[in-house]
């Protein structure tokens, strides 16, 4: 089974790749959608969490008060690392668990949809690493259009890994600076040559 990771920055059009592969026919793991339900109403991670950073970060429905969290963490790299650390352990092992489950079925390829490029359960899952990028005033500007004030975008990029890091990490990189229209198109192209080079049908 040949296993791309998808991985790039906030506001770098990561998710928009994700399903542009699930529209080509790959089946895609999301990590953003396992970290919301082990840290939902009865998730995996919430006693952890509630016991490094107090109950008053769990909402009354009993899952995490994001918004509570994001206070906490996007001030402080100590706590953003202990969070990481505590939410990313569970969505590793699910991401492991899933994985093979596809290997089981004997699924021809599959995609990890993973915003930090960690080594265990992504890096050493992968056949292949894309980075997805986008410069920075326009990452900006598309957080703005999700409701995010322009002070808080920079302040999460920063926290973030640069380019180069990233970089460092991926065999292929997507440019996402144009159009939808322009990336649906490189993200296919780049799907065909990488499948044909395997003799992996879509």
């Amino acid at each position: 089974m040949f296993i791309i990771g998808i991985t790039g920055g906030i506001g770098c059009g990561k998710s928009t790749v994700a399903n542009i592969c699930r529209d080509y026919g790959l089946p895609v793991i999301d990590a953003d959608e396992i970290s919301r339900e082990v840290t939902s109403v009865g998730g995996a991670a919430i006693s952890e969490i509630a016991e490094s950073f107090g109950i008053h970060i769990i909402g009354q429905d009993g899952s995490l008060d994001r918004e509570k969290m994001a206070e906490i963490v996007f001030g402080d790299r100590k706590s953003l690392d202990k969070l990481s650390r505590i939410v990313h352990r569970h969505v590793i092992e699910q991401i492991k668990i899933r994985t093979a489950k596809f290997k089981e079925e004997k699924s021809k390829a599959l995609v990890l949809d993973v915003p930090i490029p960690v080594k265990d359960g992504f890096l050493d899952l992968c056949d292949q690493v894309w980075l997805i990028w986008t410069d920075d005033d326009l990452r900006i500007k598309r957080l703005n259009e999700r409701g995010m004030g322009t002070e808080e975008a920079r302040r999460r990029i920063s926290f973030q890994m640069t380019r180069n890091d990233y970089e460092s990490l991926s065999q292929v990189v997507i440019d996402n600076n144009g159009t939808e229209e322009e990336l649906i198109t490189k993200v296919r192209e780049t799907l065909d040559e990488q499948l044909h080079m395997r003799g992996i049908k879509y």
